[in-house]
This record gives C-alpha cells, sequence and structure tokens, in this order.
C-alpha cells in the first residue's frame, strides 16, 4: 500500500489537468435555489476526477482544486474562494467533494479494468450526488434552523434532475476515455489465480 500512494510525475500532472478541470466548469457560475444552495458544474468535475483517474490521482486532483480554493484564489463557481464557502452555510457541499472523489475513485478501481456505463453512473451518483448531498445537509442542519424533512424534500428536490444528468455524462466521457486509454487506473479487485495445468 505505501507504494500505492506514491505519485509520478506524470500522476501529478494528471492530477494538476484535473483539477484545472473542475475550477474550469465554475466559470459558468452557480444558480442560486431560494434556499442559498449553488447549483453549478464543479459536482461533475469531481464524478470526472474519480471515473477516470481513480481513487488516487481523482482524490489528489480534488485536494489541488481544494487547497488553491482555501488559499484564497476564487476558484469556486461563482468566483468565490473556499474561505467564503467554508464561512457559508453550504459549506457542507463544497467539504463533501473529498468523500464524494475517494467513493467514486474506489468503487470505479474496483469495476476495472473494464468500464461499464450503468455501473460508473451508479457509481458516479452515489458518491457525486449522494454522499456530497450528506455532507451538504449535515452542514445545513448544523448552521440553520431548518428541519431535515424541509432539508431533504423541499431542498434538494429540485437538485436531483440536473445532478442525474451529469453522472450520466461524466459516465459516457469516462467510458470513452477509459477506451482510448486503458490503464489510466490501477485495478483494485485482485485477478483471479489462473489454472494450474498439470505437467
Amino acid at each position: 500500500m505505501p507504494g500505492y500512494l506514491k505519485f509520478t510525475v506524470n500522476d501529478l500532472a494528471q492530477a494538476a489537468v484535473f483539477a484545472a478541470l473542475i475550477a474550469v466548469l465554475g466559470l459558468p457560475g452557480a444558480f442560486n435555489l431560494a434556499s442559498g444552495i449553488p447549483i453549478t458544474l464543479q459536482t461533475m468535475g469531481v464524478m470526472l476526477a474519480g471515473a477516470v483517474l481513480g481513487p488516487k490521482k481523482g482524490t489528489a486532483a480534488v485536494v489541488i482544486f481544494m487547497v488553491l480554493a482555501i488559499a484564497g484564489l476564487p476558484i469556486l463557481a461563482g468566483g468565490r474562494s473556499g474561505q467564503v464557502a467554508l464561512a457559508s452555510p453550504t459549506a457542507g457541499y463544497f467539504l463533501g467533494f473529498l468523500p464524494g472523489v475517494i467513493v467514486i475513485g474506489v468503487l470505479t478501481a474496483f469495476m476495472m479494468p473494464r468500464y461499464r456505463v450503468w455501473l460508473g453512473f451508479l457509481i458516479n451518483f452515489l458518491g457525486g450526488v449522494v454522499v456530497i448531498y450528506i455532507c451538504g445537509i449535515i452542514g445545513l442542519l448544523a448552521r440553520t434552523d431548518e428541519s431535515l424533512r424541509y432539508v431533504i424534500v423541499t431542498t434538494h428536490a429540485a437538485l436531483v434532475p440536473g445532478d442525474v444528468i451529469k453522472a450520466v455524462i461524466a459516465a459516457l466521457v469516462a467510458a470513452a476515455v477509459h477506451r482510448g486509454r486503458p490503464g489510466l487506473i490501477h485495478p483494485l479487485r485482485p485477478r483471479p489465480a489462473e489454472p494450474v495445468t498439470p505437467a
């Protein structure tokens, strides 16, 4: 496992490219619901990082992005910095990027070496939507007076269709990338033992 955590120059370059991608996906800005929850494309960037790069490089990409945002760069949707996001009631959604990409990356690595779009969609939805929603909901409940039922039903119902589309797009893109460049993700699932033939 220690060797698995080592990064090559190529690993870091790929992580940096996807950190930049997540930042670029924030350029269109954010559409805020009445509840103040921002709808952005950056969660799709998190899905792509985990689905294309896997747990190690995908997590590194999100960590790079989050560190730069917290350092003060206005790379979150709407030109916000990480400091502004952490001070808001929606801080949990920003913090949820990290566990979200880890879940997507690990489950995708277990699926490899063959990427399947339908399974990739489910994995993207679990990590990029469910996990991030849970983190966001916890943050909202901690910093607002809203009830759990209101936060889950009223606040998030309008978000789901758009997030489903993001998960589908991320799965389709990941499938195309893995077809063109196999080996980007090191499979975590052990290979079946080859049968021993008698001499």
